[in-house]
């Protein structure tokens, strides 16, 4: 019996090394991927700009909200910008932070929408929905209120959508910590595991994303692909918003730009949460790819084929793993001028394996089902990647 455990541990182990040496290759691609995407040339921005239509749903008080939101107050764009916020109900803290932001900035062109009304299991996509009247421009975006723009933000987006053949325009983002280790490590998460994933995907043509970070896109097309009321029950409202546009026969453009993302957790049960969500989210529109990104835990994998067959030769398989890391990791701080509340350094350059662990445990625990906590609220995800609250029928 002893020697069928060894043998098993032994295969497991060299299982575990070879799959951690391919994941340190793929953090090697990465790296290549990486500098590919910031080489990549701006399209020139259109002479007459078309006047355009923020939306920005909101709940709570986030950290760095009149921040967040006070960048798309700030653009520099020639043409008209109208920003409408959304808020379920009027006791909701972010409603301080709009009126304070109305009397900031008065030259602007703001407008408070405060609707209860219910259209679908997804709220954000309810109040976008009811925000939608108050839009008096034909081009719209659609922002997180998590989300910070830089000044020439609308200008290169306007520039996107303005190419032949383009629809929607999306674009990637930048994890940055607010406060606490909690906000930082879910920072790392995205930094280090979102951003060269989706990279690697693109440049394999793998990936369609469309994300909640910037929606871009005209009242007509987002007309012709069934309007929001489409995604009214969809965990992934914004990658729905993009299939739809391709299945229309339109480009999704990925902006060549970043934004960055506000973390604001606060604590490891709600970094889980969000994680998780993440998870299944991805899990639930791209079942395959999300398992293939088994193989990018290089660090978690060679520690367990270390842990499963000894120190020879899965040390130097945890050697390369770390190496390719720490590589990966500089080299996005260097293109993308990241920040997850400290600079990379020989002192904090551990933050990136700790989170390679957390991530592969977060990866494990989104096959344990199929519920996630959005807003205080738990939902079932059907197989067709719709919201069901919990008491109602899941298939």
């Amino acid at each position: 019996m002893s020697e069928l455990f060894e043998s098993s541990a032994a295969y497991a182990s060299a299982v575990c090394d070879l799959a951690a040496l391919a994941g340190s290759a793929y953090a090697l691609f990465a790296i290549w991927a990486a500098r590919v995407f910031t080489h990549k040339p701006r399209p020139a921005s259109p002479t007459n700009r078309s006047p355009v239509t923020i939306l920005k749903p909101l709940h709570g008080a986030e950290p760095d909200l009149y921040a967040n939101l006070a960048s798309f107050c700030r653009q520099d764009y020639s043409a008209p910008v109208q920003v409408v916020f959304g808020l379920t109900d009027p006791a909701d803290p972010a409603a301080a932070v709009v009126r304070r932001l109305i009397a900031d900035f008065p030259d602007r062109d703001f407008q408070l929408v405060i609707n209860a009304h219910r259209h679908g299991a997804n709220a954000k996509v309810s109040n976008l929905i009811n925000m939608q009247p108050a839009a008096r421009h034909e081009t719209i975006v659609v922002a997180d209120s998590d989300i910070v723009a830089p000044p020439d933000y609308l200008t290169n987006v306007a520039a996107n959508l303005n190419q032949p053949g383009v629809g929607l325009v999306t674009c990637l983002y930048r994890g940055v910590g607010a406060t606490g280790i909690w906000s930082r490590l879910a920072a790392a998460g995205i930094n280090y595991h979102f951003l060269p994933n989706v990279l690697v995907g693109l440049k394999l043509g793998l990936a369609t994303p469309c994300f909640g970070s910037t929606i871009a896109l005209t009242e007509t097309t987002l007309t012709k692909i069934g309007g929001l009321q489409s995604v009214s029950d969809q965990l992934a409202d914004d990658y729905a918003l993009g299939m739809a546009a391709r299945r229309a026969g339109l480009k999704v453009a990925i902006a060549p730009f970043i934004v960055t993302h506000v973390c604001g957790e606060q604590s490891l049960r709600e970094l889980l949460l969000h994680d998780i969500r993440w998870a299944r989210t991805v899990r639930a529109v791209d079942p395959l790819g999300f398992a293939g990104l088994a193989v990018t835990y290089a660090v978690p994998l060679a520690l367990i084929g270390l842990l499963l067959g000894g120190l020879t030769p899965a040390a130097l398989v945890v050697a390369a793993a770390l190496a390719c890391r720490f590589a990966l990791q500089a080299e996005l701080h260097r293109l993308f001028q990241l920040d997850n509340g400290w600079s990379i350094s020989l002192r904090n350059a551990w933050l990136g394996p700790i989170r390679d662990v957390l991530s592969f445990v977060v990866f494990v625990a989104s096959f344990c089902g199929r519920g996630v906590e959005w807003r205080g609220r738990r939902y079932g995800v059907r197989a067709d990647s719709t919201l069901a609250r919990y008491g109602e029928a899941e298939s």
